[in-house]
């Protein structure tokens, strides 16, 4: 029965109601008053078309808050008119805005009464005026009083239907807008979920493998202080470098979750040598073959596929594998294959689920692609197939 309505908008329904029933029910009091145009009315009657003014208006007033309370104080309005012997008034038009509140803002229910009253509204505004009012053309005969009764059934019924259509049409606007901007939020919710999940991925990456050869290198010069102190500081160097180098992409993507900026400079292929040199400081050495070489510039988003593909690749080998690893890229005409082996170690399990496993299936997946990660009996196989269309290749 009560719409949630603030207290700004309820000002301005009430404020506009009592300006339009100080303008118009002195009108119809002035031109209908007693003396005016046929013999005197009672002051009575006059007393019941203020208070019907003040009963309709006050629906007015509610319209928005309560559009079902609104058109029961319509009603109630409508009939101390009849009942004082008025026709139509010019306080009447607080009918119609009462309907266009009905079906602008009620609820399904209002909506249905609101037609049903601008129905029942146009008989029983016709019938009064032919039956208890007396309009009729000529003479007043019964098929007289048919013709202007079915003129103005047309009239009322087009007239209380106006408003309501006007209502409905504006409820339509208000829906469309409510749909269009709860589409708006969703795309948002999904772009920025899209982004955190890729700036999550992006930080595994970056995080998962620094840590990794961190931790090589830490263990590699602890061991190397007591026999080879040049070992141990050269060591301590690539830890100082890796670490700075993660720092400072996970710096940038901070930037980019803080500030939504661009996405910024991203890895290419001309950074995998850095990557393999990483690998090898952390005491493995890849065993890289390029066969055939990439027939020209592959597309961005291919490499930083590959970039990172291979980054997790090797990470996950140096974290749980044993002994060297052999990476092999293939750049067809087509597509890329990448693959990387290694000794598999324990905790590289039969069927890995890790979160790094499932971001290089991400990476492949983003770009047409696909990937697989399995354990062949005493190796763990990373094999990957990105698509490179035509347009790109060209």
């Amino acid at each position: 029965m009560i719409r949630p309505l603030s207290r700004t908008a309820l000002a301005l329904d009430i404020l506009g109601a009592a300006l339009l029933f100080v303008i118009l029910t002195p009108m119809s009091v002035v031109f209908y008053g007693p003396g005016v145009g046929g013999p005197e009315i009672s002051g009575v009657s006059v007393a019941a078309v203020v208070v019907a003014g003040i009963v309709m208006f006050g629906g007015v007033a509610i319209g928005r808050l309560a559009p079902g309370l609104a058109l029961a104080a319509a009603w109630v309005g409508a009939v101390l008119q009849m009942l004082a012997g008025f026709g139509p008034l010019p306080i009447d038009f607080a009918i119609l805005l009462v309907l266009y509140a009905t079906s602008a803002w009620g609820t399904r229910t209002v909506l249905w009464w609101g037609f049903g009253s601008t129905l029942l509204g146009g008989v029983v505004a016709a019938a009064y005026m032919v039956l208890v009012s007396g309009v009729a053309f000529g003479s007043g005969t019964g098929w007289e009083q048919l013709t202007a009764g079915t003129l103005l059934l047309a009239v009322s019924i087009l007239s209380l239907g106006f408003a309501w259509v006007s209502g409905l049409l504006w409820r339509v606007v208000l829906r469309s807008r409510r749909t269009r901007a709860a589409q708006v939020q969703a795309e948002l919710q999904a772009a920025e979920e899209q982004e955190r999940v890729r700036i999550a991925r992006d930080m595994h990456d970056i995080v998962a493998h620094s840590l990794a050869v961190v931790i090589a290198q830490a263990d590699g010069a602890r061991y190397a202080a007591a026999a080879k102190p040049e070992l141990a500081t050269e060591a301590l160097g690539t830890i100082a470098q890796t670490a700075r180098g993660a720092l400072s992409d996970v710096r940038l993507l901070l930037t980019q979750l803080r500030h939504r900026q661009g996405d910024g400079p991203q890895p290419t292929l001309a950074d995998l040598e850095t990557l393999f040199a990483q690998v090898r400081k952390a005491g493995i050495e890849p065993r890289i073959t390029v066969d055939p070489m990439p027939p020209g510039e592959p597309p961005g988003a291919i490499q930083l596929a590959v970039y990172r593909i291979l980054q997790e690749a090797l990470t996950n080998a140096l974290r749980h594998g044993d002994g060297a690893v052999d990476v092999h890229l293939a750049w067809l005409d087509d597509r890329v294959d990448i693959q990387v082996r290694n000794i598999a170690g324990s905790g590289q399990a039969q069927t890995p689920g890790g979160h790094g496993l499932i971001g290089m299936r991400e990476r492949a997946q983003l770009v047409g692609g696909s990937l697989s990660a399995e354990r062949q009996g005493e190796q763990f196989v990373v094999r990957a197939s990105l698509p490179i269309g035509a347009s790109d290749r060209d």
